[in-house]
């Protein structure tokens, strides 16, 4: 079964949301055969790469909160964050572009590692004091950790089209779903789940989802088995 998950860096819910969701994978009994894909979503695609300001200072402007209830969402989130185990600095973050980290995500997609970088994505920039934003040898340290080639990673970095139609693929793939935030859950293309939900609601939909998998119905010819090879070599008719 295949869970896609579409997120951006630059979303505290989706920080949130994927503790919880791992929470409910964790205890899955068919945990070794979900495979999780993570998507790209820019939650503020027009923002220019150089354009990067304090996180209080973004949501007074983009959603017109006064400062109170901008950082008493912020204390909110902390508190959310810490039932789950996370940590969060609900002071003194930035905000910018994530365009480059989804390229990078990309690359580590290809390269079997893409869980590691994004975990290290969110760490970096929700938990950690050095901004993730505007500092490209910042994210090439990351995505080292994470098991990535530095030389790769700055390759990517220095083109701007590398993977950049990966991105917009998925942010197109997106819209078609029908999903205008994140995080946005997909359960084998037949089951959505929107928001940092709890994980029951994520054990709920990962059994149901497993449960309505199509099952194979084979077709041969009764009282007949046909030649086969398997892992004790083939059946050779005997003449």
């Amino acid at each position: 079964m295949r869970v896609e998950i579409w997120s951006d860096i630059a979303c505290p819910w989706c920080y949130v949301g994927k503790a919880r969701f791992e929470k409910a994978l964790d205890a899955f009994p068919h945990r070794d055969q979900v495979e999780v894909v993570h998507r790209s979503f820019e939650l503020d695609p027009g923002r220019a790469k150089g354009d990067i300001q304090p996180v209080l200072t973004m949501l007074t402007k983009k959603y017109g909160m006064s400062e109170a209830q901008a950082r008493a969402g912020e204390e909110n989130l902390g508190t959310q964050a810490a039932a789950e185990g996370l940590a969060y600095r609900t002071r003194d973050r930035d905000h910018g572009n994530t365009f480059d980290m989804h390229r990078l995500l990309h690359l580590a997609k290809a390269r079997g590692r893409q869980d590691e970088l994004i975990g290290l994505f969110y760490k970096a920039n929700f938990a950690e004091e050095r901004t993730v934003f505007g500092a490209e040898e910042r994210l090439v340290e990351l995505a080292v950790a994470a098991g990535l080639d530095a030389d790769d990673a700055r390759e990517v970095l220095t083109d701007p089209t590398a993977y950049a139609d990966d991105v917009r693929a998925d942010e197109r793939e997106a819209a078609e779903l029908g999903a205008n935030g994140v995080p946005f859950f997909v359960l084998d293309r037949t089951y959505g789940v929107s928001g940092a939900q709890p994980a029951e609601v994520f054990a709920q939909a990962l059994a149901q989802a497993w449960g309505e998998r199509p099952q194979l119905t084979l077709i041969q010819d009764e009282g007949t088995d046909a030649e086969a090879c398997g892992p004790d070599g083939c059946a050779v008719p005997q003449h």
